[in-house]
Formats: structure tokens, sequence, C-alpha cells
């Protein structure tokens, strides 16, 4: 049987990707990625996420060996309209007001490429997410706790922010910012040994 290559990266500073990879219970190191993110206004959220996925981790890949590198990115979709990271605590009060009382999606991407053999996989989840309506006074008490400041549409969905939420339908963990069956699934037929998908929930 091959063997599993010798190291995990995962492609994020975010603290939320960290913590779902390690419910594989399997080492991996950290690489901020260099790449810089430039919306395109001709890109659907769905697309724009795929693409900004496989930029972090192609950014990282290119200058490693025998590794699995795991890319991520996360968008949202409201009224036909892309939403990512507020630019500060104004714009995420703005942002939290237009989505309140209402439906979205959560668009989050992963891109994994094996550099042993160039192998790679790329897939998109999809999350729909209703929204209580949300108090003004409600929502400048939850931007002053700067929980929202590094979110897509400016709220956690396993932090503070999730009393806003309504329902939520699809991976919850794809919502946070990984989808976690995904990569199992790559990296099992990579002979990794992992829990089975039920432990991964």
């Amino acid at each position: 049987m091959p063997n599993s290559p010798a190291e995990l990266i995962l492609a994020s500073s975010s603290p939320r990707r960290k913590e779902i990879l390690s419910r594989l219970g399997l080492p991996f190191r950290i690489v901020a990625p260099a790449y810089q993110e430039h919306s395109n206004p001709a890109y659907s959220a769905e697309a724009e996420a795929r693409c900004f996925a496989e930029g972090k981790a192609l950014s990282i890949a290119k200058d490693l060996k025998n590794t699995i590198v795991i890319g991520s990115d996360t968008l949202i979709e409201f009224e036909g309209e892309k939403i990512g990271k507020p630019e500060s605590p104004q714009a995420a009060q703005s942002m939290l007001k237009r989505l309140q009382g209402k439906s979205h999606i959560i668009w989050t991407a992963v891109f994994l490429i094996d550099t042993t053999d160039g192998a790679s996989q790329g897939s998109v989840e999809s999350v729909a997410v209703t929204m209580y309506p949300i108090k003004d006074n409600e929502i400048s008490k939850y931007v002053e706790t700067g929980e929202p400041l590094d979110k897509a549409g400016s709220y956690a969905v396993q932090g503070i922010g999730q009393k806003f939420i309504k329902e939520l339908k699809g991976d919850r963990l794809a919502a946070i910012g990984l989808p976690l069956q995904t990569i199992a699934a790559f990296l099992r037929a990579r002979y990794f040994n992992l829990p089975k998908d039920e432990h991964l929930l």
C-alpha cells in the first residue's frame, strides 16, 4: 500500500478552519496564503469562492513536495449580490441590517491538491440560511463584540451570531468555513485512516 503524504497543510489562518480540520485527528501545518483575492463582477458567488479556494491552495502547493494542501473560501449570496467580509464596523452593521429577517446562501468552496502526483479536487457546498428579524440595538451590540469583522456576511454561524439564525439547511461545518466530509473523502483515497463520516458532523 502506498504511503500517505508526509504532510498536510491548511492554506488558511482562520481559527475556525483550523478547529474544523482538527476533527480528523491528523497532524497538519497552517500556512497563510499570500494569494490576493480580487473580486470579479462577472463571477457568481459560487464561482468566485471556488476560484479563491483554488488560488489559495495553488499559491502554497507550487513550492512544496510530498504534501496535500487544502484551500477554502466562503462567500454569501444575497438577492443576487456577492457578500464577503465587512471592511469596517459600519459596513458590518449595514450588512446585518440587510440580512435580518431574510434568507441568503452561504457558498463554501474547498480545493485540495496532492503535490506528490498533482491530483486535485475542488467542490463547493451551499447552505441556505434564514435570519430572525434583528433590532438595530441588537445589531449594534453584536458589532461591538468584534466578532462580525472577519466573517463573510458579518456574523459567525458558530459564535454569538448563531442566535440570529432562524434556520440553516445544509452542512453546518461548510457554513462555518470548511466542508470536512469532502476533505475526508479525498484523504481516504490517499490512504489516510480517518473516522467515519457520522463522527465528522
